[in-house]
């Protein structure tokens, strides 16, 4: 046994190590695009007027002159085709020619639904239909 009055030197405390790096992570490359294609992008503003205002917000999509022409477009669009349906409406209020809506209403709304088709088509293709009078006031707003 040891002396109990006898010094002893305390063993050197361990070496601090610091832990091993965690192994690296597996990270996916980025895609190349920045989402959709302009004409994937021109397509989808015709489904809702939802789509084609949140286009007009969001990069890259609102620095596009086609996505913000047939965004616009489509704005446009919407807007006419309410407000013929509120005119056909207020003409069938009135006595003696509104049985004349009656036969016009599905009509027009069988052409706007036509016109609708046609534009969203040539959107997804990449091209651009501009519709007469409203394709004008698009393009101004677009800015091309």
């Amino acid at each position: 046994m040891s002396d109990p009055n006898s010094y002893q030197p305390l063993p050197p405390p361990p070496q601090y190590q610091a832990p091993p790096p965690p192994p690296p992570q597996y990270q996916a490359p980025a895609p190349a695009g920045s989402g959709l294609s302009d004409a994937a992008a021109s397509g989808l503003a015709y489904i809702t007027i939802i789509p084609a205002i949140i286009f007009l917000i969001v990069e890259p999509y609102n620095r596009s002159p086609n996505v913000r022409f047939h965004s616009w477009q489509c704005i446009f669009l919407s807007i006419a085709w309410f407000a013929v349906d509120v005119v056909l409406m207020i003409i069938g209020r009135i006595p003696f020619i509104g049985w004349l809506t009656w036969m016009l209403f599905p009509l027009v709304g069988l052409g706007f639904f036509i016109l609708w088709l046609v534009v969203l088509f040539n959107a997804f293709n990449g091209k651009r239909f501009s519709i007469p009078f409203i394709g004008d006031l698009a393009a101004k707003q677009a800015g091309a």
